[in-house]
């Protein structure tokens, strides 16, 4: 899915931190803080990669006021036009809707919820409400984890993480049991409803306009969808233990399995958010 040629893209919203060479940093009990929420939003164990944070935010400037042909070229400025037709989606969505920040980074970065490294992968934090990407992780997407790449497999990322931004200001996150993991844990079925959360967003993107009425991306391809649901099984559970140890534990799941991810991806695709709610799934039909 690429954007239309002749749409209008602006990424004054998006910031951009660069990289630093700092090793150990901070301690204490924000530190541990920080590594339990990251550690359970993203499935990754951030504290061995602890680093000194990134400098000021800086306006991704090469994305401002640029078309959409432009946009398609590069992955942050991909990033930049699906994080505007996400944002115009979600405010449609949700009565007294409030915008994330969204972050990309490089190396480390200082969060609300911690430093962080690329090593977590993409991630969202609900202290400050801000999305997180280093965007070297979609070269991992596919020689790591095995997925197809294209465009839309790299929105299904950010929209899945806008997804959980999603869940923090409507409070779905609220009173949760992280301590508790496996297939039907409260961690699982938060992130398969992120997954359906951005297949809700893919099911209307091509609805979202510029400022000039032009649709900013183009309508979704079965190709597209491949990719995406590619990437969606390329980051379950099963398949990253699988490829990692040898062997699959489900009850560590934080995350689920790589079919149940496509499954509620597939679900807000198909029906929209209404189709979500994940909390009041049955176990068995997670």
């Amino acid at each position: 899915m690429t954007f239309n040629d002749d749409a209008r893209i602006n990424s004054s919203k998006v910031k951009r931190r660069g990289r630093t060479t700092g090793v150990a940093a901070g301690g204490g009990i924000v530190g541990i803080l920080a590594v339990f929420l990251i550690a359970q939003f993203t499935g990754f164990d951030i504290s061995p990669f602890f680093g000194e944070p990134a400098g000021d935010d800086q306006t991704v400037a090469e994305c401002e006021n640029i078309s959409g042909e432009e946009a398609n070229k590069t992955v942050q400025c991909r990033m930049a036009g699906a994080s505007l037709a996400i944002d115009e989606y979600w405010a449609g969505e949700v009565d007294g809707y409030v915008s994330p920040e969204f972050i990309l980074f490089t190396g480390s970065t200082s969060t609300g919820c911690g430093n962080a490294t690329s090593a977590s992968g993409p991630f969202y934090c609900p202290s400050d409400q801000t999305i997180y990407v280093d965007t070297d992780f979609y070269a991992e997407l596919t020689t790591r984890f095995g997925a197809n790449g294209g465009p839309l497999a790299e929105m299904y990322v950010l929209a899945h993480e806008w997804g959980h931004h999603i869940q923090n200001i409507s409070g779905t996150m609220n009173g949760l049991d992280f301590q508790t993991t496996g297939p039907t844990s409260d961690g699982v079925r938060l992130e398969l409803q992120a997954d359906c959360f951005a297949g809700a967003w893919v099911r209307s993107a091509t609805e979202s306009d510029d400022e000039n009425g032009v649709p900013y991306l183009e309508p979704v391809s079965d190709e597209d969808i491949a990719d995406a649901l590619s990437a969606a099984a390329a980051v379950g559970d099963d398949r990253i233990q699988e490829s990692t140890q040898g062997q699959v534990t489900p009850e560590t799941w934080t995350h689920g399995a790589s079919e149940q991810r496509q499954k509620w991806f597939n679900a807000g695709r198909a029906s929209g958010p209404s189709a979500c709610d994940t909390f009041a799934a049955p176990a068995n039909q997670l």
